[in-house]
């Protein structure tokens, strides 16, 4: 048993943010949100013991259109942040992250940056020859700044997150790249990961290669999913970045992408699942009575008095569950709690600064949550004569090692 996995599929800190409104948030499913989380989607088939009703969904809903499309107009750009805040950005709207260039002009951050635009932090580098002959690109490390790529395969992570297909062309200096080269450099590099902090290569890798295939990276050996997970669910949580939480979204999205592939839970798959599961049943034990997730995240119970504290760490841990619970729990009492709670510190805080790590994961998981509310219960279709909704394409994946 693994929480209807098949029904999923592949999902996917500090500047402060200023408040100038820009654009409307779309609901448009992105390649990391679910596009078809359950078999059946009649709500009659859903146990009445999950929580909410169809008019309680329908009213959040709504609620969190309104609060997303708020949150989106926050505005960032070029001048005053750097690509550790933008890359969040997408995290959460993907191709919809709106960025304020020169003269005031907004555009789509992606396109911006995709089409070499520059910005602090979106720093690349040409990677090693390919065996294709293409060279690799390479995302350049800025750990601690909050200004660059924090993390190995940081930026991949979050691209491919973002519905990109492996040739999506990728502008760096005048030089021409692809999405492809990207994925093949991440492959070949695998070894010189030292810190063993392989949580968004798993991610990066996950929306594109298939969860069996195997390829040699640098060192000339084999390489294989099996083994990255092997040291993930090693990985002490405690002291992994933000409470373990990265590491369970990315171990999540993996196992997710793993199922929809019809792939066996078996062997490392059933000890990452073993650690999702483990994980979900701390987090309901830790929840505070008004929604919130523990400041400790998943290692003890914990609040603070400190809600930048609190929005952190239920919003990052809100972004697992919303990945993690199975359908029959997505609408439980517990888990809408939650999205009440972080739905309450963004609107009130709407007009403030927050830090961008923080605000940007927690509403990646209200967006996951959103849309996975949606496949429960479709929301009413719109009339005849409106202009139907343009919706993102299947991420394609590369078969080459």
């Amino acid at each position: 048993m693994y929480f209807s996995r098949r029904s999923i599929v592949s999902l996917l800190s500090a500047l402060a943010v200023a408040t100038v409104g820009c654009g409307r948030w779309s609901s448009t499913p992105q390649a990391n949100l679910p596009a078809g989380l359950v078999e059946a989607t009649d709500v009659s088939q859903v146990e009445p013991s999950t929580g909410l009703t169809a008019d309680e969904v329908a009213t959040l809903r709504n609620e969190l259109d309104d609060l997303l499309e708020k949150i989106r107009a926050r505005e960032l750009n070029t001048t005053d942040h750097a690509a550790w805040q933008v890359l969040h950005g997408v995290l959460a709207y993907g191709r919809d992250f709106p960025l304020t260039v020169a003269a005031g002009k907004t555009t789509p951050a992606l396109d911006y940056l995709l089409q070499d635009g520059t910005l602090k932090g979106w720093q690349w580098q040409p990677g090693t020859t390919l065996p294709n002959g293409r060279t690799g690109l390479r995302g350049i490390l800025d750990p601690g700044t909050k200004t660059g790529q924090g993390h190995v395969d940081q930026w991949f992570a979050y691209l491919s997150q973002a519905g990109l297909s492996a040739d999506q062309t990728i502008v760096v200096r005048g030089q021409q790249f692809t999405m492809a080269d990207m994925i093949q450099q991440s492959q070949l590099d695998v070894p010189r990961n030292v810190d063993r902090e392989f949580s968004w290569t798993v991610a990066g890798l996950a929306s594109y290669v298939p969860t069996n295939a195997t390829w040699t990276a640098s060192d000339g050996q084999t390489w294989s999913f099996d083994k990255l997970l092997d040291s993930e669910v090693q990985q002490d949580l405690a002291s992994s970045a933000c409470g373990g939480t990265h590491r369970m979204v990315s171990l999540t999205m993996a196992l997710n992408q793993h199922a929809s592939q019809g792939g066996e839970i078996t062997g490392s798959w059933a000890k990452v699942d073993e650690k999702i599961r483990a994980c979900i049943s701390r987090v309901k034990e830790y929840q505070q009575k008004n929604g919130a997730f523990s400041s400790n995240y998943f290692e003890r119970p914990g609040v603070s008095a400190d809600l930048a504290q609190m929005l952190g760490s239920t919003g990052h841990t809100f972004e697992f569950v919303a990945l993690a619970v199975p359908d029959s729990e997505i609408r439980s009492a517990w888990v809408a709690r939650a999205a009440r709670y972080l739905s309450g510190i963004l609107r009130n805080t709407i007009d403030r600064q927050l830090e961008c790590g923080a605000l940007y994961h927690a509403t990646h998981g209200l967006v996951i949550y959103r849309q996975r509310l949606d496949a429960l219960n479709p929301p009413p279709e719109k009339p005849a004569k409106a202009a139907p909704t343009a919706t993102a394409g299947p991420v394609s994946r590369s078969t080459s090692s």
